[in-house]
């Protein structure tokens, strides 16, 4: 018994070689046949590629040129919004600027002190009185 045992073991490990060598074989033709195909159409599968190549290229810059159109746009849309807002923003400070300088000219004559017009206007009087005064001291 134990004879038939070995047999059946090793009929097993034959058929199992023998299915690998059968496989082995036939991706080694399934090989040969992609490559024979090719040989024989790859100069049109080729050609067709580059035609396709060429067509999502075209494709693909025009979709680039008109992201960039859109892009270029919106920045051309945002400088004119800041122009306006630049203009706007300095008005506005020109405004706040006057007022203050109002109110601070108010409140420093209110408690006395002169504003620079009031001083330019002194100083203009001065000169006036030290040339007539020179003029007095010459003539005696």
């Amino acid at each position: 018994m134990a004879k038939v045992i070995l047999k059946k073991k090793n009929d097993v490990q034959s058929t199992a070689l023998s299915d690998v060598k059968s496989y082995a074989r036939k991706i080694w033709l399934a090989g040969l046949g992609a490559y024979a195909k090719v040989g024989s159409e790859g100069g049109e599968y080729f050609k067709e590629l580059v035609k396709t190549g060429q067509h999502v290229e075209s494709k693909g810059k025009k979709v680039v040129v008109e992201q960039l159109d859109a892009a270029n746009s919106q920045i051309d849309q945002v400088k004119s919004n800041v122009s306006g807002v630049k203009g706007l923003v300095e008005v506005q400070l020109d405004k706040v600027e006057k007022v203050f300088d109002t109110r601070v000219a108010s409140a420093l004559n209110r408690i006395g002190i002169a504003s620079k017009h009031d001083v330019e206007t002194l100083s203009a009087k001065l000169e006036e009185l030290t040339a007539l005064l020179e003029r007095v001291a010459r003539k005696h």
